[in-house]
Formats: C-alpha cells, structure tokens, sequence
C-alpha cells in the first residue's frame, strides 16, 4: 500500500474539481487524477460533506473500506487498491482518509444495463459478467477471514480498460470472526445494504451471513438478463424478484430474457442454467441458498459442457445445413453428368465424373467437421 501525498492528490484532482468527478456513492465522491509521476490515472475516493454526523460516518465507512481492501491480497475480479492519503479537514482540525484505487474507465454494469445511451451487452458477454461477478464474491467468501460484501448490486461491479469486471465499494463490507471465535474488525451494527437487493432476511446483526451476499448476487443475475431495474414502480410487481422467480419456475424462459437483444438457440441452455442459479440464490429460505462455491463450479460446468459438446439444435442446424448443401451439390452433379454425356456422344466422362465425386466427399468432409467443431 503506497502512502500517497496529500498535494500530490490535490494537483491531481485540480483540487477535487467537479469537472474531475466520476460519481458519488452512499459514502464518498470519486474523482478521477492524473499521478504526474507515473503519467497514469487513478480513482480517488473522498468521504462526502453533509452535516456533522453523517460526515462523520462517511468518513467511518471510507476508513473501513480501506482496511477491508489492505486486508485483501490482490485479485483480478476485485477493484486494484493502490493506497491511501491523509487530507487536513480545515474546519476541523482532523485528518481525513483518501483512497487511491485503479482508474475504470468504463463505467458500471448500471449503465451499460440501463443507461439510454448505452447498447445492450450480448448473451455471451453478459455470461461473463455473470461469472466474474460470482468469482468476485467467491474470492471474498474464501477470504481469512470472511469477507461479507453486504452491498453487492450492478451500480459496484465497474469495468476496466479491457471491459473485464470488477467488484467495487467495500465501505458497508464487514470482516467477519473466524470460527475460532477472534474478532477480526467486526463492525456490522444495523442491516445495510440497497433497496431490492438487500435480503429480506438480513433483518438482525445476528442475521448477516455469506447468505446475504449470495441474495443480492442471485438479484443481479436477474437484472443481467432481463435488462429490467430491480424496482420499477411502472411495472406490477415493480421488484425484479418478485416478477420472475414465477415465470423461472414455470419454465417460461423467453419472458424474462432483454427483448433488446435476440437470444441465439445456442445460449438458450445457458441462460436457463442461469436463471435456475438465481432463483435459488434468492430463495426465502437462506438454507436452500447455494454457497458461491457451488455457484460458480456450476457455472464453470454448464459452460465446458456448451463449448465441448454440441447442442441439439446446433446439431440440427447443421445437418439441415449439410443436407442442403449435399442436395444442392447432388443437382449440380446431375446436371455436370447430363452436359459431359452430351459432348462425348454418351459415353460419359469418367474422370470429370470421379473429380466431382472427389469434391462432394471433400464437402462431407468439412460439413462432418464444422458439426464436431460446434
């Protein structure tokens, strides 16, 4: 962890300047700097002004996600955590926490989901979120010790250069105690978290679990796919949850998939997987919920199954494919025999007949191996 200068961030920022502001989370502003040394930009969270105590707990949730992130060793499906600064707060005479994160240049799952502007992520892309956002929280739930999100949502999944994502935002994560029973920065007091994708069951101190997590991880499964806001009063239900976990558990697949984007028949398989992985995570029942072990192993399974076996209905394309290519071929050939017993007086010509033979074989050939391949 780099102990970052306090000019050095503020030169950077142009002194936090609003045309450097990237967004605004529950406890802190993100701007965007430019390290001078390292000619390379940077994120750079400050806890939000408001009235005293609420100052004041801003700055308590940047502190805690400092230490949950130097907590952590490094992933690539967590946010890269660069370090932190000390900043006088003149009013008051204290020092404030800075935090100096990768720069992600390519906004939020939010946005790319339900931004006007933005075009609809493809099925094979959104697959991939799905999984990287699952192996985020895995890689945290196999944290020592645990650490539980608590505010897992599309708005704290951001992508980097390369489009790859990234959970964000650990200023309601909590370090939990071991099962040796020593406290290791427990600091949960009340449920936290966002308004749909909070578990309906985190309703006590006692009740916060890696269950939580895989709730609120099931939710986004289903704002991935559908395309739709986890709450939208327009709609009835307006809760994403409530909405498709009937039409999931009535097979009724297509309903629920983004009308934005066609699902290709060979994704289909896939995205039921996917949809069945979500209506467990956000089950009820927490005990019916799977471990984010269990979900990303599935995934990893339904996925090599897809890219090493052909589906049926790749198949079929395929051979109603060969077919009319091996009819279309069967015409041509017919109509070659005709011309060529034509010119030789009836005789027929052997060796342009075989070479044609030859080619159609070849044809086979290639059709049989684009099936396997698929």
């Amino acid at each position: 962890m780099i102990q970052f200068d306090q000019e050095e961030l503020v030169k950077a920022t142009e002194r936090f300047s609003p045309s450097r502001l990237l967004g605004k989370g529950s406890h802190g502003s993100v701007y965007r700097g430019n390290i001078l040394e390292e000619s390379r930009p940077v994120a750079i969270k400050k806890p939000s002004i408001g009235v005293d105590h609420v100052s004041n707990d801003n700055s308590r949730k940047l502190e805690n996600e400092i230490h949950v992130l130097s907590s952590l060793r490094q992933s690539p499906y967590i946010i890269n955590f660069l370090g932190t600064s000390d900043v006088d707060d003149s009013e008051k005479g204290k020092k404030k926490k800075l935090l100096v994160m990768e720069f992600m240049p390519n906004g939020s799952l939010h946005d790319l989901l339900h931004a006007p502007a933005s075009t609809p992520p493809s099925w094979p892309k959104r697959v991939e979120i799905a999984v990287q956002v699952g192996r985020a929280i895995q890689f945290l739930h196999e944290n020592k010790p645990v650490v539980i999100h608590r505010d897992i949502k599309s708005a704290n999944v951001l992508f980097d250069s390369s489009w790859k994502a990234k959970l964000a935002d650990f200023g309601l994560a909590v370090l939990r105690m071991d099962s040796a029973g020593h406290s290791h920065h427990h600091q949960a007091s009340q449920p936290a978290g966002t308004i749909g994708y909070l578990d309906p069951c985190y309703t006590t101190p006692s009740k916060l679990s890696t269950r939580n997590d895989v709730f609120s991880y099931g939710v986004v499964l289903l704002e991935i796919i559908s395309g739709r806001k986890v709450i939208d009063i327009t709609r009835t239900p307006a809760s994403i949850v409530e909405w498709a976990v009937p039409l999931i558990q009535k097979q009724r697949v297509v309903e629920i998939c983004d009308k934005r984007v066609a699902l290709p028949a060979f994704m289909e398989s896939t995205i039921r997987h996917l949809l069945g992985v979500a209506a467990r995570c956000v089950s009820c029942k927490e005990e019916a919920r799977p471990s984010m072990v269990e979900v990303v192993a599935g995934m990893d399974n339904c996925l090599s199954k897809r890219v090493k076996t052909p589906s049926w209905t790749s198949l079929l394309r395929s051979l109603v494919l060969m077919r009319r290519k091996s009819s279309k071929f069967a015409k041509q050939r017919k109509q070659q025999a005709k011309c060529a017993a034509e010119k030789c007086g009836g005789c027929g010509d052997k060796t342009h007949m075989s070479s044609e033979l030859t080619k159609g074989k070849l044809m086979l050939r290639e059709i049989l191996a684009d099936i396997t391949v698929k």
